[in-house]
């Protein structure tokens, strides 16, 4: 499957504008009107950056910096932010629909191609970095992930889990489908049931390539037949898939809305909890005390109710969808006056991608200040990731990872959507 999908976008590499060796070698100097300092707060003013092979060379003061001989990138209207990252997407995977069986239907080149495009939209919007954490069709994802690495499609930098490591009929499955319908194997990579098939099935996932383990800790809100605050794991089965990553030094994320699920999943040891809807004081607390992170897409709820209800999803995703919305916020709000470490994570994909940015301003409304949602999207992601020698801010020896915006966001967080100009390891994104 990998082979298939690489080949399939090998086929569409020329819509991805490949530099050259003397591009990617040429040195290059980004003019910033402001940019933004990520670790202190400082909104620094006509400053000069200057990239060489793919990574921040320097960062000076404009009259200070030496641009002779140097491409220069006029961006002195906007300020200047490090790349954003979102560590809760689904890029390479079917939009959420009213149709439960639409990713059966789809075929891998058909998944091929849908990736490719919401690759690009995710980069364009900003977005130079994202964890991708699930796919229905297994592997799909680290296909993706290899083909833009490899210069054949544009897209963000991508840190991808492979597929779901899921009880059977759980959270991680694609259910609500006709009687008699058979899911075909491709789909279920990582079903497991009891400790000793998780750890088979991680292995596997890893074997194939994958960045990261995603564990459904509980129910889902867009799975009919689950119930997000029923626990699908034991505390067992989950530390027996953080123990077996961690030897080979990868993370475990685990999708958990329910409280008691929240809290066997950070005793269990997983790097961080997606979603959180329905946690409680206690598992702030335990969150706190073990430095898990939360990753909570409180825009989502939005979404789902109106273009859900609009769209004809079921009655039972919608329900479950009122029943989360408002709580997943209040214990979001209640975490950040915790000092809970909180990374941005949308779960685009549920959304289209690319409007990846309209959250910012919902995590300014439930408690963060906007330099604190912006460090969510920027150092604190990439802390989350175990990569913040590399990425994260705009300093010397990281990826040189710029979007350029059309106004301040310590002023209007929302400026973020109004992007301008998007560079990625020191090339410059056409956004046309």
């Amino acid at each position: 499957m990998r082979l298939m999908l690489c080949s399939l976008f090998c086929a569409i590499a020329a819509t991805a504008s490949l530099p050259t060796a003397a591009a990617q070698a040429q040195r290059i100097v980004v003019h910033a009107g402001h940019l933004l300092d990520v670790d202190s707060g400082a909104m620094l003013a006509d400053q000069a950056v200057t990239v060489e092979h793919g990574q921040v060379a320097s960062v000076k003061p404009w009259p200070d910096s030496y641009t002779a001989g140097s491409k220069v990138i006029d961006w002195t209207a906007y300020t200047v932010v490090p790349g954003l990252m979102d560590m809760h997407t689904h890029i390479a995977d079917e939009p959420e629909s009213a149709d439960p069986g639409a990713a059966l239907k789809s075929t891998p080149a058909r998944d091929a191609f849908i990736g490719a495009k919401n690759a690009r939209n995710t980069l364009r919007a900003g977005f130079t970095t994202v964890r991708d954490v699930g796919v229905y069709r297994g592997f799909a994802d680290i296909a993706l992930r290899d083909a833009i690495q490899a210069g054949y499609v544009p897209g963000p930098r991508m840190f991808v889990a492979g597929a779901y490591i899921t009880i059977p009929g759980g959270g991680g499955e694609i259910t609500g489908l006709p009687a008699g319908t058979v899911v075909p194997d491709e789909f279920r990579r990582g079903v497991s049931k009891g400790p000793d098939d998780v750890r088979k099935h991680v292995d596997f996932i890893l074997d194939h390539g994958a960045d990261l383990i995603k564990v459904i800790a509980t129910g889902a809100v867009l799975t009919d037949g689950t119930e997000p605050g029923q626990s699908e794991y034991t505390e067992e089965e989950i530390h027996a898939a953080v123990t077996e990553a961690a030897k080979r030094g990868k993370f475990v994320a685990a999708h958990a809305h329910g409280a008691e699920g929240i809290k066997r999943a950070v005793r269990a040891g997983v790097r961080s909890i997606e979603h959180g809807s329905l946690i409680d004081d206690e598992g702030i607390a335990l969150m706190k005390q073990h430095g898990t992170w939360l990753v909570a897409d409180i825009y989502d709820g939005d979404y789902i109710d109106s273009v859900g209800r609009s769209e004809g999803w079921s009655a039972e995703k919608i329900r479950k969808n009122v029943e989360t919305t408002e709580a997943q916020r209040e214990g979001f709000r209640k975490a950040v006056k915790a000092g809970v470490h909180i990374a941005f994570g949308t779960d685009a994909g549920v959304y289209p991608h690319g409007d990846n940015a309209r959250q910012f301003a919902y995590m300014v409304r439930y408690g963060m200040t906007p330099l604190q949602a912006i460090r969510a999207a920027t150092i604190d992601a990439a802390r989350l990731l175990g990569k913040e020698k590399e990425l994260g801010s705009i300093v010397p020896a990281k990826a040189a990872d710029m979007v350029a915006v059309a106004c301040d966001p310590l002023k209007d967080v929302d400026c973020l959507r109004q992007v301008r100009g998007v560079m990625k390891a020191g090339e410059t994104i056409s956004l046309d």
